[in-house]
């Protein structure tokens, strides 16, 4: 008995030993946490990664030295640099509240290496001064959005704009389009457009504002307008707009002198005035009402034959556009422009202001037809030429479908609906 007892005692503990060999041969994997690797980032064609990034507006008096000076730079490495770009960038006219970025090594010395200057949101240029020099101007890479609007107009086309939360830049571009076929300070409440345009975008997401109008419609005093942007090849590749009938909505000048701006008081040969005991004195000019310091544009193309300040003119400036016509723009705050300069059409000329005799801040508008002073409402001014017959049906080709897709926009107001 007592052998069997042993024998019983002696499997047990082998039994156990083996059960805590196997145990312990059990092994837990040690968890090893992977380094994450930060995503790779580039901007203006750097791995900013490769860097440490410097990014800063330009301030009021900050100069390209300055900045350079205050990044490392020698003033004889920065002379070296502004006489090599010169033909490229010219670094004094870098503007107060533009973005820049300075690339520095990410070694110890911190060195500056690349300067990257906005000119605005898409375009940019890029100083490379590791080695070599070189400067080089670039664009960012633009997306264009196509994209409709409508509305109908209560009192102001950019008030209606306002209301709809549209870009007022389209509104600005409508009345350019239309600015010789429609006086915009005489809206009506009931007039109504809608428009094509695109927007750009960069990196898909952020505004960069309006790109063109590809077509527009605009209802005055119950009369429908259409403007088709369309390229004259016969005539250097230039860029109109014609109506669907191919006529150019541009005429020999332009219906107002200011944009967005109110008639305050008209050409009015037998104009009577209170404080002269009503005596007839004639207004030989049309008053356009603005803020002081609004641009005053030229209303065709023509040679600056005064720029001055005389008596009750104030400061103003005199244009003769050909053996027929002129015109003279009173009270302006300042001239932009001198004698025997030629202006085109919507150059600025000067500015709104309150020299002379005026009341108000606004510009007296006069216009002469064979040397005398007439009212330009009345008149019946030239026209551009319409599209050469040669381009009518690819003109008409191209508006088709453009017509189409602007008589299938309803009017209620809307915000922009984007075409995917």
């Amino acid at each position: 008995m007592k052998q069997i007892g042993y024998l019983l005692l002696i499997a047990v503990v082998v039994f156990s030993c083996k059960k805590e060999k196997k145990e312990a041969k059990i092994i837990v994997p040690e968890i090893v946490e992977e380094e994450k690797t930060p995503p790779v980032i580039t901007e203006f064609g750097y791995v900013l990664n490769d860097f440490n990034v410097v990014k800063d507006t330009i301030r009021p008096g900050d100069s390209f030295g300055a900045i350079m000076d205050t990044h490392g730079i020698s003033r004889t490495r920065v002379f070296e640099i502004t006489n090599t770009i010169k033909d490229t960038f010219n670094v004094a006219k870098i503007q107060a509240g533009k973005p820049y970025m300075l690339l520095k090594s990410k070694d110890t010395t911190e060195k500056a290496q690349v300067f990257v200057y906005q000119n605005n949101k898409i375009d940019y240029t890029v100083i490379d001064f590791r080695d070599s020099i070189i400067a080089k101007k670039n664009k960012k890479p633009v997306t264009l959005v196509e994209k409709t609007a409508s509305g109908i107009i209560n009192s102001s086309l950019m008030q209606t704009f306002d209301d709809m939360d549209l870009n007022f830049l389209v509104a600005y571009n409508m009345a350019d389009i239309y600015a010789w076929t429609i006086d915009f300070t005489r809206l009506q409440a009931g007039d109504r457009f809608k428009v094509i345009y695109t927007e750009r975008f960069i990196d898909d997401t952020i505004p960069a504002g309006v790109d063109q109008i590809k077509a527009s419609y605009f209802e005055h005093r119950g009369k429908p307008i259409y403007a088709f942007r369309f390229m004259d090849d016969s005539i250097n590749n230039s860029v109109d707009y014609y109506d669907e009938e191919a006529n150019n909505l541009r005429r020999a000048f332009l219906t107002a002198p200011v944009k967005f701006s109110r008639i305050s008081s008209r050409y009015n040969l037998k104009r009577r005035i209170k404080y002269y005991g009503y005596k007839i004195r004639p207004h030989r000019g049309t008053d356009f009402a603005a803020p002081i310091g609004t641009p005053i544009l030229a209303t065709a193309d023509g040679i600056v034959t005064k720029s001055e300040r005389k008596g009750g003119n104030g400061k103003y400036v005199k244009i003769r556009h050909n053996a027929t016509y002129d015109t003279q723009y009173l009270h302006m705050s300042r001239q932009a422009v001198k004698v025997g300069e030629f202006v085109k059409q919507g150059d600025v000329i000067g500015y709104i202001g309150m020299t002379g005799n005026t009341g108000g801040p606004h510009v007296c508008y006069r216009f002469w037809k064979n040397g005398k002073e007439v009212d330009p409402f009345k008149q019946d001014l030239p026209a551009s030429k319409p599209l050469a017959d040669s381009l009518k049906q690819g003109f008409y080709n191209h508006i088709e479908p453009l017509k189409t897709e602007l008589d299938s926009i309803s009017f209620t107001p809307q915000k922009p609906l984007e075409i995917l």
